[in-house]
Formats: structure tokens, C-alpha cells, sequence
């Protein structure tokens, strides 16, 4: 039992190097510029997939500092997205391997991703499914890990997520817009419920939205705005 243990794991070691083999491991540098890169665009394209141009998108976003987002959304948005996240050095091993399974089987959710693995997803990597994208995120996420503290990685997740939609029915991005924009406040002075309303917004971020595309507030959401 222990044998054929381990030789599964020496030849998922093994097919996780082929995969990752061409990923070049990149510099604290390179990674902080793009983590940070908050230029948003969008590429328009004809029928047949090839691009007119690429122009820039409508996203509303504000970075912050750490010291500039509430306590109580670092904490919510931990507890949301990645439970192990202040444990692990950039991923959970058992939760890789159930969506590894997912992918290759098409049977359950996705899931598995950390925290990091999410803010490499967003900023670097491509949202294909595929075995070798996953390897390359695990490695990034690993890389992340080992250069970043564990509140600059919350802080940049923080600054990047998609929040949905604000008062004017703009899509916003980062905590300080989704703060500003849906109870008024700055990020750093959200109350707890506050922040636990805006920790489940990256999950979806149009549907959860309390606004539609015109700012009108969507009746079903309503009571999440008078959170004080």
C-alpha cells in the first residue's frame, strides 16, 4: 500500500515537472508588476476570433494600501475564499487533486484554487481549463509565497477582485471602489457586517451585485445595503 503510494506520487511529481518544465521561474520584480498591474483591457474581435483591437475596458478601480482596508475584510474575505489560507505556502494539496479530478472527469465543481492561486489565475495566467495551466498556477503560486508576506498577497488579492457593479452601475474592481461605491465608506472604515457582505461579492461578483447596470438597486438585495 505504502509502495503503490508512493509511486503515485513519484509519477504525479514527475508529470507535474513535464508540465511545468518550460515556465521560467520569474523575479520578486517581475511578479510585483504583474500582481499590481491594474490596466485593464479589452480585446475586440470578429466573428472568426481574430482581433480588431484592443481598447480599454470600463472598470472602475482605486488602489489601496494595507493599512487603508478594514481588519474585519481581510479577515472575511480569508474566511470566504481560503480557510488555510494564512497555513499553506500557496496551495492545498488534497483540494488540487479533487479539481484535477474535476477537470480531467468533468464530474463535480472546480474549486481547489487558494487565495494565491486565484490572484495568479486573475492577473497572470489565462482561466483555461487545462492540466498544464493548473501546474503553472501551483508553481506561481508557490513562487508568490516565497517573495510576498501573507497580508501584501490579501492586500493585492484585494486591490484586483471584481466587486460587481456601484451606485451608478459601473463595474468596479478593488475594495476601495466596492467600499465607496456600494455603502459610501472607505475601505479602512467598513464595519464588520459591511465587510462581510463585500467578501462574498468575488464569488459572482454580477449576480451577488446589489445594483443593476443602471445603478437602480436590485430588490432582492436591497436589505445587504443597510448593513451598518
Amino acid at each position: 500500500m505504502i509502495l503503490g503510494g508512493s509511486l503515485a506520487l513519484g509519477i504525479g511529481a514527475g508529470y507535474f515537472a513535464y508540465l511545468v518544465e518550460d515556465t521560467a521561474a520569474p523575479s520578486k520584480d517581475e511578479l510585483a508588476k504583474e500582481l499590481t498591474d491594474v490596466t485593464e483591457t479589452s480585446q475586440l474581435a470578429y466573428s472568426d476570433g481574430s482581433k480588431i483591437a484592443t481598447i480599454r475596458s470600463d472598470l472602475m478601480r482605486t488602489s489601496v494600501n494595507s493599512d487603508e482596508i478594514s481588519d474585519y475584510l481581510k479577515k472575511a474575505i480569508i474566511a470566504t475564499e481560503d480557510e488555510y489560507f494564512n497555513v499553506h505556502n500557496g496551495v492545498v494539496p488534497k483540494a488540487v487533486v479533487r479539481a484535477l479530478l474535476s477537470e480531467a472527469t468533468g464530474f463535480g465543481g472546480s474549486g481547489g484554487s487558494t487565495l494565491t492561486q486565484q490572484l495568479v489565475k486573475q492577473q497572470i495566467l489565462t482561466s483555461e481549463t487545462t492540466f498544464k495551466r493548473k501546474a503553472n498556477e501551483i508553481l506561481l503560486a508557490m513562487e508568490v509565497e516565497k517573495f510576498f508576506s501573507k497580508d501584501e498577497i490579501v492586500t493585492m488579492y484585494l486591490n484586483i477582485s471584481p466587486f460587481g457593479r456601484n451606485n451608478k452601475g459601473q463595474n468596479i474592481a478593488g475594495v476601495q471602489e466596492a467600499a465607496q461605491g456600494i455603502f459610501g465608506v472607505n475601505a479602512a472604515d467598513l464595519s464588520l457586517p459591511q465587510a462581510a457582505f463585500i467578501a462574498g461579492l468575488p464569488q459572482s461578483p454580477i449576480v451577488y451585485s446589489p445594483y443593476t447596470n443602471t445603478g437602480e438597486i436590485k430588490e432582492n438585495l436591497s436589505a445587504g445595503l443597510e448593513r451598518k
